[in-house]
């Protein structure tokens, strides 16, 4: 049982812990990630018919709620979320790929 315990703790302490500016990034960059998803919910809302307005109206509502969620927690971290900053995230995202 000891042997086991000690294997437990080496492969936990071998998990990297991210930075607070790590943290900061994904923040910003999840909250880029749910402005696109409400737009192009939106987006097709205004194309949709029959049952799936109520799919997107339901999406819509979703995503509302997950990016209200993300920016209260932004700023009770006080990070600012500026176009300037927006920008350079998304350039680096499309540089990665």
């Amino acid at each position: 049982m000891g042997d086991f315990m000690e294997e437990v703790y080496k492969k936990e302490k071998k998990i990297k812990e991210k930075t607070e500016n790590e943290l900061q990034t994904e923040l910003i960059k999840s909250i880029i990630e749910a402005k696109k998803q409400l737009n192009l919910a939106s987006k097709n809302f205004e194309y949709a018919d029959g049952e799936l307005i109520d799919y997107y109206v339901y999406q819509i509502k979703a995503t509302r709620s997950k990016l209200d969620y993300l920016v209260k927690k932004a700023k009770s971290k006080k990070i600012e979320i500026d176009m300037i900053s927006e920008m350079r995230i998304r350039l680096d995202e499309n540089e990665a790929i």
